[in-house]
């Protein structure tokens, strides 16, 4: 149960860098440890569909993962974790946990994060990033084209200056793409 009476860390990874959809207090950035960022989640519904799925990031095991946090305080927080919930768990492939999570000016926080179910069936684990590729490419779903995704993600990350090698080749293969 997450306390709802006092502030709230969320840890964005993907696409609640740069499109979190609550206001927050405050923002920083922040690392996880135990965990990695991949593109390894079907997405069926917001970038990609039942016939054509794109491929959307989740937080896989092992590693560290460097990303956003975000503080809401705690009059927003019942509504905030209502809004990362309904737009989260929509096919339940993330797990809501409550995680450390390290700022970049030194704290340590505890933040709501969202892990992918390994056991689901839309996780397709590790990929080769050119089977990545090929399922990226012309994937759209209800929040847009899957290239889309990915660029955003791969933009917000080279603003903070984490290098993600994975993303920073699928970012300039997708330009590529698009530019012929």
């Amino acid at each position: 149960m997450i306390p709802s009476d006092v502030d709230l860390w969320v840890f964005g990874y993907g696409s609640l860098m740069w499109r979190p959809g609550f206001e927050a207090v405050e923002q920083a950035p922040a690392s996880i440890e135990g965990y990695h960022r991949a593109l390894c989640i079907e997405s069926v519904r917001h970038r990609g569909t039942p016939e054509r799925p794109g491929l959307v990031l989740g937080l896989d095991h092992g590693g560290s993962c460097q990303g956003v946090a975000f503080r809401v305080e705690a009059p927003r927080v019942t509504d905030t974790l209502s809004y990362l919930r309904e737009r989260e768990l929509v096919t339940h492939v993330y797990v809501e946990r409550m995680l450390p999570i390290s700022l970049a000016d030194g704290r340590e926080v505890e933040a709501v994060t969202y892990v992918v179910d390994c056991r689901h069936p839309q996780y397709v684990g590790l990929l080769t990033p050119e089977e990545t590729l090929e399922r990226v490419i012309g994937a759209v779903g209800a929040a847009g084209p899957n290239p889309d995704y990915v660029l955003n993600t791969a933009r917000e990350l080279e603003r903070l200056g984490v290098v993600d090698p994975t993303l920073a080749w699928l970012a300039s293969a997708l330009t590529v793409s698009t530019d012929e």
